[in-house]
């Protein structure tokens, strides 16, 4: 543990040491390439940690005709909606606006009602934001070269 204590220590001196315009632009840089790849995984329909995402509930109603085919979440990956912002000291990858709770309801399987008459729906949980190897190797990546400027 106290090897792993004198990397993070030094990798701290090392991030102060450059100026806060390079710290921002570095942390954009992050935030960009992490929600690249945030999009990606929504678009391959899996959570971050690459389970796939649980199917929809199958209509009964509608189970031949008319059925959904599309793709969920389509419009949710799309730039208007998944933002990112950079300061000096961080970087965020976050869904903006209305979006919000209902990215928040999947995120987590909560419970919400799909229409405003209708019953309440107990949605299963489908992680759309998170980090894994790919990511953390993405943020490693952009320190070292950001340090080897």
């Amino acid at each position: 543990m106290s090897d792993l204590q004198l990397v993070n220590d030094r990798l701290e001196a090392l991030i102060s040491s450059l100026s806060a315009p390079a710290r921002k632009e570095m942390a954009r840089s992050i935030g960009r390439k992490l929600r690249a790849s945030q999009q990606q995984n929504i678009k391959r329909q899996q959570a971050p940690d690459g389970t796939p995402f649980k199917p929809r509930k199958a209509q009964p109603v509608r189970s031949k005709k008319g059925r959904i085919k599309r793709e969920m979440f389509t419009k949710l990956r799309t730039a208007k909606y998944m933002k990112t912002q950079a300061s000096a000291s961080e970087a965020v990858v976050e869904f903006a606006g209305n979006v919000q709770r209902m990215a928040r309801v999947h995120h987590y399987g909560l419970r919400d009602r799909p229409s405003r008459k209708g019953k309440e729906v107990k949605y299963e949980a489908r992680p759309l934001l998170g980090l894994n190897k790919a990511e953390l190797d993405i943020i490693e990546t952009a320190l070292l070269e950001a340090m080897l400027r």
